[in-house]
C-alpha cells in the first residue's frame, strides 16, 4: 500500500497544473486556457482611438453601422469619391497625402494623468489604446523597420505615447491593454490583391514584402509590445479578409500564453483571423451590436461602441449623434446583464484633448456607479431573469446602428453576487412591481442603493412584490436608472 501511494503521489506530482500548462500552436489547446478572473469581474473599460487620423478628424455622418468611422479616413474618405474627397481636396489640396498629416499629430496638450483620472472617476476598470490601426502607424517607437518615420517617436508628437498612458493608466490602479491592427492598407493580403483599399501607388511605394510582412513585422512588434509593456488586454483587429493561419495567430498566442511576463494577467479578443471571430480567444467581440445577438453567458464577451458614431473624433458629428448619458448607462446595464463586458470609446483630438462632451458622458457614467457600482462590478447574470420584450427589437434590422438601449420604463434588468439579486430598473418605479419567478427566503432583506433603511417587499405565489419608498426627484439617489439589492434571493 505505501509503495502504491508514493507511486500515485509521484504521478500527480508530475502532472501539469493548469497555471503551469504549456500551451501548443493550435486552437484546440489554446482555447483550454482558463481566461484570467479579472476579465469577467471588471465589466467596464475605456478604449482609445487616436492617430493621425485624429487630425483631419472627418467623415460625412451616415446613419448605416460604421458608416462615421473617422479614423477610415485615408481609405474611405480621401480615395473614394463624393463629399469626403470632395472635403479632402478643398480643406487640404489634391496633392495633400494621408503621411503629410503625420506632423500636424503633434499632442501638444496631451496630458496622460489628466486621462487616467478621468477614466477612473469614469468608473472604469481597464483601459485599451490603440498602438497601431490600420493605417500602420504607430504611437511607441518601433524597432520594425518598415515604420521607421511612420511612428510618434520620430514623426508628430516625439513621444512615446503608448508608454506615456500605460504608466498614468497604472499609475490610477487600472488595467492597461492596447490594440493592434494585423492588417495594415498598405501592404494589401492575398485576398486583397485585385481589391486593395489604397490606390496602387500608395501601396506599391509603401507596401511590406509579402514574405516578410508576418514573421517579420506583425509579429516581431506584437511581442515588442508584450515585452516592453506588458498589456493586460490584447485587442487584435484587422484579421478578417485572412484566416488564423496566414496571420500565423497561433503560433503567436502560444508565445503569450507560455512566455508573456504577465502571462497569468493577459486577455485576448477574437479577432485573429476571419475563422476565429466568436469561436476562439478569450472573449468574443461585438461592435455596435454587430453581433449582439449571438452573445450569451457561456464564454466571455465585450461589447465595444463609441460614445457617438465614430470610434475616431469625426468633427462632423453633432450633439444628436452622440449617446445621452442615459443611453449609455443603459448599454452598459443591458450588456452586464446578459454577461458581457462594455469597452466604451473615446476619440481624442489631434491635440491630446478628450472632447468636453465625451468627458461629460464618462463623469455622468462614474457618477452612477459610485452609487450602484456594486450591481455591475464582479456579478453574474441572473439565469432565471425573464426575457423583456424589448429584446426582440435587436433582431428588427440587422444593419441598424445599435445607438444603446432604449429601455421601457418597467423594464428591469438582472445582476447577481452570491445570493444577492440585483433588480435594475431604468426609471424610478411609481408602483409596486414584481420580480418573478423568485421562491424567497424568511431572512430576505430588500435595499435601494443610495436609499437610507429597507425597503417594503412581500411574497405571493412564487412571486416577490417590491413597494419602492416614495421620493420626490430631489431625494431619488441618482439618475439614469435604480437598482434594488435583495439580499438572500437564493
Amino acid at each position: 500500500m505505501k509503495k502504491a501511494f508514493c507511486a500515485l503521489l509521484l504521478l500527480l506530482l508530475c502532472l501539469p497544473d493548469a497555471p503551469g500548462q504549456t500551451y501548443q500552436p493550435t486552437w484546440e489547446s489554446l482555447d483550454k486556457r482558463p481566461v484570467p478572473a479579472w476579465f469577467n469581474q471588471d465589466k467596464f473599460g475605456i478604449f482609445i482611438h487616436w492617430g493621425v487620423y485624429s487630425v483631419p478628424a472627418f467623415r460625412p455622418v451616415g446613419k448605416e453601422r460604421y458608416a462615421s468611422y473617422a479614423e477610415w479616413y485615408e481609405a474611405e474618405v480621401m480615395h473614394k469619391p463624393g463629399p469626403g474627397r470632395e472635403f479632402h481636396e478643398r480643406t487640404y489640396g489634391k496633392d495633400f497625402t494621408y503621411r503629410d498629416f503625420a506632423p500636424m499629430f503633434r499632442a501638444e496638450l496631451f496630458n496622460p494623468e489628466e486621462w487616467a483620472a478621468l477614466f477612473k472617476r469614469a468608473g472604469a476598470r481597464y483601459v485599451v489604446l490603440t498602438a497601431k490601426h490600420h493605417d500602420g502607424f504607430c504611437l511607441w517607437p518601433t524597432k520594425s523597420r518598415y515604420n521607421m518615420g511612420w511612428n510618434s517617436v520620430e514623426s508628430g508628437p516625439g513621444r512615446d505615447l503608448v508608454g506615456e498612458v500605460t504608466q498614468a493608466v497604472r499609475d490610477a490602479g487600472l488595467r492597461m491593454g492596447l490594440y493592434y491592427s494585423l492588417l495594415e492598407w498598405e501592404t494589401p493580403t492575398p485576398s486583397r490583391q485585385d481589391k486593395p483599399y489604397l490606390p496602387a501607388p500608395f501601396f506599391e511605394k509603401y507596401r511590406i514584402p509579402a514574405d516578410q510582412y508576418i514573421d517579420d513585422h506583425v509579429v516581431p512588434q506584437l511581442k515588442e509590445l508584450v515585452t516592453a509593456y506588458q498589456p493586460a488586454v490584447i485587442f487584435a483587429d484587422g484579421a478578417w479578409d485572412e484566416p488564423s493561419d496566414y496571420w500565423k495567430s497561433t503560433g503567436f498566442l502560444a508565445w503569450l500564453y507560455n512566455n508573456a511576463p504577465n502571462k497569468d494577467e493577459v486577455v485576448v479578443n477574437d479577432r485573429w483571423g476571419k475563422d476565429a471571430h466568436e469561436k476562439h480567444g478569450d472573449y468574443y467581440t461585438s461592435e455596435y451590436a454587430s453581433a449582439d445577438n449571438s452573445m450569451g453567458t457561456g464564454h466571455p464577451w465585450e461589447e465595444n461602441q463609441g460614445i457617438g458614431g465614430s470610434y475616431g473624433f469625426n468633427r462632423a458629428e453633432k450633439p444628436e449623434d452622440y449617446k445621452t448619458s442615459a443611453q449609455l448607462v443603459h448599454l452598459l446595464i443591458d450588456r452586464v446583464s446578459r454577461g458581457g463586458n462594455l469597452l466604451l470609446n473615446v476619440g481624442p483630438a489631434a491635440d491630446g484633448t478628450i472632447p468636453v462632451l465625451m468627458q461629460e458622458r464618462l463623469l455622468d457614467i462614474g457618477k452612477w456607479l459610485g452609487v450602484n457600482g456594486e450591481a455591475i462590478y464582479g456579478t453574474k447574470p441572473w439565469s432565471d431573469a425573464p426575457r423583456p420584450a424589448a429584446a426582440k427589437g435587436r433582431k428588427a434590422k440587422a444593419d441598424a446602428p445599435a445607438v444603446g438601449v432604449v429601455a421601457a420604463p418597467d423594464r428591469a434588468y438582472y445582476t447577481t453576487k452570491g445570493n444577492t439579486l440585483y433588480v435594475i430598473r431604468p426609471e424610478w418605479p411609481a408602483a409596486p412591481f414584481a420580480v418573478a419567478p423568485l421562491t424567497t427566503r424568511s431572512t430576505i432583506k430588500v435595499t435601494c442603493l443610495g436609499v437610507p433603511g429597507a425597503v417594503k417587499w412581500k411574497t405571493e405565489k412564487g412571486k416577490l412584490t417590491i413597494t419602492p419608498p416614495p421620493l420626490s426627484n430631489a431625494a431619488l439617489p441618482c439618475r439614469y436608472a435604480y437598482v434594488f439589492k435583495v439580499e438572500n434571493a437564493f
